[in-house]
């Protein structure tokens, strides 16, 4: 094969690896947007800016659809080894993980339409700090792919105890404030669910924060993350009379 042809092959190669590594920044810069702006309109209990994030999740799904099939045209037609192999698969692993962070927060999205017009339960800034801690995790798991820094992506996989223990205190506070009068049931009911919305949010970063570890070192992080999710062992008593 000549020199000049088979530059421009790896040049054309090395282009098609870039662009879907653009494509995936910017499939995590709309989950990351999406995340935030459902936060937004949850603290400000803004039903209309929460029908827009309802809206603007097809433009996730339409992204990884185009991910995937870019990724099945890379792998029939370059037929990748190694280090790129890994690179290509994670790409597919982190658009299903960013889809579904779309779903979550079009979720707390959902249930933010119907908060909005009932009676305000509770304290929400357990809600505000979880989601601001999702969302650096989030971010640094994208820019550990986008800077192949392993150790980037290792620091987000210890970091989601943290927005466990946050998960399990509103959990709590929640159900007492539902034991304490029948009346709170159904805001606390959707309040519930946000807040699984963002705690799940969180495990999808961790995962791929191992996809995006794996991808670079060819090893996978221990199965025993820390984790500290405990709401199915939740203990709350009733008030004293």
């Amino acid at each position: 094969m000549p020199q000049d042809l088979s530059e421009h092959i790896v040049k054309s190669y090395d282009e098609q690896l870039k662009r879907l590594r653009e494509l995936v920044v910017r499939m995590g810069g709309l989950a990351e947007r999406q995340l935030a702006d459902s936060t937004t309109a949850l603290m400000q209990r803004n039903a209309e800016f929460a029908g827009q994030i309802i809206e603007r999740d097809a433009e996730i799904n339409a992204l990884e659809r185009e991910i995937e099939a870019f990724c099945i045209q890379l792998l029939a037609l370059r037929q990748p080894v190694a280090q790129d192999l890994r690179f290509i698969i994670a790409c597919l692993k982190v658009a299903h993980n960013l889809e579904r962070i779309g779903d979550y927060a079009r979720n707390a999205a959902k249930r933010t339409v119907v908060l909005a017009s009932l009676p305000h339960v509770g304290s929400m800034n357990g809600f505000e700090w979880m989601a601001r801690l999702v969302q650096q995790n989030l971010k640094d798991a994208i820019d550990a792919l986008v800077n192949q820094d392993a150790a980037a992506a290792e620091r987000v996989w210890g970091a989601d105890e943290a927005v466990d223990k946050i998960y399990n205190g509103i959990f709590r506070e929640l159900l007492t404030h539902m034991m304490e009068d029948p009346r709170n049931i159904t805001a606390a009911t959707h309040m519930m669910f946000i807040a699984k919305n963002f705690e799940r949010i969180g495990d999808h970063a961790t995962n791929i924060a191992e996809t995006v570890h794996y991808a670079i070192v060819g090893d996978t992080l221990p199965e025993d993350r820390p984790k500290s999710d405990g709401s199915n062992y939740a203990v709350v008593r009733p008030p004293a009379d």
